[in-house]
């Protein structure tokens, strides 16, 4: 083959979602399974994935055994749709589910899946969210032996992981964890609830849709079922806490593009040296800004 040869895309012939049916058939049953105990880390047999570990393997491999010809997907990378991974997860899946669409406006998505944030908007029953996991379990900080996380998990033994929240607190007087927070469902077991911020783990609790979280290169699957009780861990006397984004007069920042002051922010510093703040989540910030300018230009009108 020519080195400056491309090889058409009418000529790949990949199976659909580029896993083959049984794969894609292990992973559904492993889904249902992990669905039916919330929280539980169930084993699968990671396949090998034209990507290094690391990389979104196991969130991508859970959207491809769920998605068909019809659906609609939205991919998102640390809340930004154009980010490197997010692109190159949205194309892969172009490439290999003829059919299926992709967008950028989280309420077009029946599937959304995600690295390191929950989407602002609020998702929907008719909606799954898939979270790429790096590391599944909480209790690995305090317990290397998997063979003891899995009887720790099963007793609900969590004191070595409370201990560690409480050294924390000792430490720098409040819990230190800004992301992958500990999180406990239906008052069993505690999860990793991937590395988003503290500022999504409440909108796990109670949520319509069905959250899905794979770690590829652990080979394990956890679910946070629709309307499920999703806790994080905290004490009595020190509560649990979201990022509150106040400036040096106690209020709170909002977006300089698109004027929100109830999302996740990110701070930008611009070469001149002044810092601004933006939404992480560029398609909800995108949407509101256009819909701030027509109602503008409306205004203009009247």
């Amino acid at each position: 083959m020519n080195p400056g040869y491309e090889l058409p895309v009418d000529d790949v012939n990949y199976n659909f979602a580029f896993l083959d049916e049984l794969a894609k058939r292990e992973i559904r049953r492993n889904i249902l399974k992990a669905i039916s105990i919330p929280g539980y880390q169930t084993p699968y047999a990671s396949r090998e994935m034209p990507m290094g570990r690391g990389f979104g393997t196991g969130g991508l491999q859970l959207t491809l055994s769920l998605l068909g010809a019809g659906d609609t997907l939205k991919v998102i990378d640390q809340g930004a749709d154009d980010s490197v991974n997010a692109v190159n997860l949205r194309q892969f899946v172009e490439l290999t589910c003829p059919g299926a669409n992709t967008t950028e406006r989280a309420a077009e998505a029946n599937i959304i899946q995600s690295r390191h944030r929950i989407p602002e908007d609020k998702l929907t029953a008719d909606q799954i969210l898939v979270l790429q996991v790096p590391t599944p379990d909480p209790l690995t900080i305090v317990e290397p032996s998997e063979a003891r996380r899995k009887i720790m998990h099963g007793e609900g033994d969590y004191a070595p992981l409370l201990t560690r929240l409480y050294e924390d607190i000792v430490q720098f007087d409040e819990i230190a964890i800004s992301n992958r927070y500990p999180t406990r469902l239906n008052g069993h077991y505690v999860i990793d609830s991937s590395p988003i911020p503290r500022f999504d783990v409440p909108k796990m609790h109670q949520s319509a849709a069905l959250i899905l979280l794979g770690a590829g290169r652990e080979r394990k699957i956890y679910a946070v079922p629709p309307f499920t009780d999703a806790v994080p861990l905290a004490f009595e006397d020190v509560a649990f806490r979201t990022e509150a984004f106040l400036d040096s007069k106690g209020n709170r920042r909002h977006c300089d593009r698109c004027t929100s002051a109830t999302s996740y922010l990110d701070e930008i510093i611009h070469p001149d040296g002044s810092r601004h703040w933006q939404c992480s989540d560029t398609g909800y910030c995108n949407e509101r800004r256009t819909q701030l300018q027509n109602a503008e230009c409306e205004e203009a009108r009247s």
